[in-house]
Order: structure tokens, then sequence, then C-alpha cells
């Protein structure tokens, strides 16, 4: 991926890089991981609730979602459960999976402008490869930060900083694009700009970050980004 930009399309020079949650910002693929955590827990004699998954728990890394939902047991079995959730997210979400409105745009938009792009999501690596393989988007990224990269989980800024150093670009310079308040927290700390999409929460809850909108294709985030050139 090129990182000198064509003169007329250059972004603001404080800007280098997006820094981009996977789930909620890019894809719309929460009610498949929601499906999965239920068929899961269904055997284990568990129930979880929609509303409970999405307004207190999608986001967050499966080692906490499955700690929080069954107590304290031991990791081995804590990851061999996390990984049957993920089989079953990609067995459901397997010919569905749609890029969520704008995302593709705004992507195809930064890599002309010369940004850097990186994932940093709360989902496992092979996941991540999955949900980018299925919307044809693998290319768009120097630098994934999965689940498996990091030792905390958002709101702890450790993956946006990690994301950042693998980039070589320093946290000031990164933007990072959100839709839920643990990201927004854990970029901030990062010491980046942040842009809550409001796709999964409602906009009252991300209001720590920069700039709210209800979806990528809202010109503001292009006159956040780059002026508004590319509108």
């Amino acid at each position: 991926m090129t990182t000198t930009p064509p003169s007329n399309l250059q972004p603001p020079t404080s800007i280098h890089a997006l820094l981009w949650d996977l789930d909620g910002v890019i894809v719309d693929s929460g009610e498949y991981h929601y499906e999965a955590y239920r068929e899961l827990l269904s055997g284990l004699g568990r129930e979880m609730s929609r509303e409970d998954y999405y307004l207190r728990l999608f986001g967050r890394r499966n080692f906490d979602i499955l700690r929080d939902v069954l107590g304290d047991r031991p990791q081995d079995e804590i990851e061999r459960l996390a990984l049957r959730k993920e089989e079953i997210f990609r067995r459901r979400a397997a010919g569905h999976l749609r890029a969520l409105p704008g995302a593709a745009d705004l992507l195809r938009d930064a890599h002309s402008a010369g940004l850097r792009q990186a994932i940093v999501s709360s989902t496992p690596r092979q996941n991540i490869a999955f949900v980018l393989g299925a919307l044809g988007l693998a290319e768009s990224f120097e630098a994934i930060v999965g689940e498996e990269d990091v030792s905390r989980g958002k709101p702890d800024p450790e993956g946006f900083v990690t994301a950042a150093a693998r980039l070589g670009i320093d946290p000031d310079g990164c933007v990072v694009l959100e839709d839920a308040p643990d990201g927004i927290a854990a970029g901030k700390a990062a010491g980046m700009r942040c842009i809550g999409v409001a796709t999964t929460r409602p906009p009252e809850r991300l209001t720590q970050a920069d700039l709210v909108v209800g979806s990528l294709e809202d010109a503001r985030v292009r006159d956040f980004l780059f002026g508004g050139r590319f509108r």
C-alpha cells in the first residue's frame, strides 16, 4: 500500500492513520455473534438476553464475556468454549456478511489519501481474516491487532497503542473509528482522536468521541479527516 498521497488529496497534516474497530464499524455482524453465544450457552444450560448482550457485552473479548456469564471456570475450558463460539459464528455468518454503509468507500478514500490503516478488534485474528475476506477488504490494512495480540482488552488502550507502533505512527497522528464506549475510551486513553459510529449503541453513549455520527456516510466524517475533499 502506498503512503504517498496525491498532492490534491492530502488529509490534514496531523492525521496519518485510521485505526478501525471491526464489528459494528466495518461489518454488521452483531446478530451472528449473539446467535453464536446463544447456541453455545444453551448447551451449557445458560441463557443470554439480546438486551444484555448489546448493552453490556458486545465488543468485549470472548474470555471476558464467557467469564462474566459462566463465572470463574478453568482457563483451558474458557479457551475451548471461545474457540467453539467462533466456529459457530463463522458457520452462521458465512455468505451473509455485508459492509456497513460508507465503510468500504471510506477505506478506499483513506487509502487514496495515503493514510495508513489498521484493524484493532476484540475478535480473534481468524475471525478478522474471515470477515475481511468475505467483504473483499483483506488487502486494505497494513496491520491487524486481534484478541491474541493483547493481554488487556478495551477500554485498556493496549490494542490501539500496539497498532500505532506496528504502523510506525505516533498516537496523536491516529484517528480511531469505534462503535462502543469502551473502544472510544481506549482510543482516548491512547492519546488518539476518535470518531464514534452509532450503529450498535445510541449516540448519547458515545459522547467521549471527538465526532459522533449515525453512519460513515455522514459528510462530517470526510470533513474531519479530509476537509471534505472526497464528498
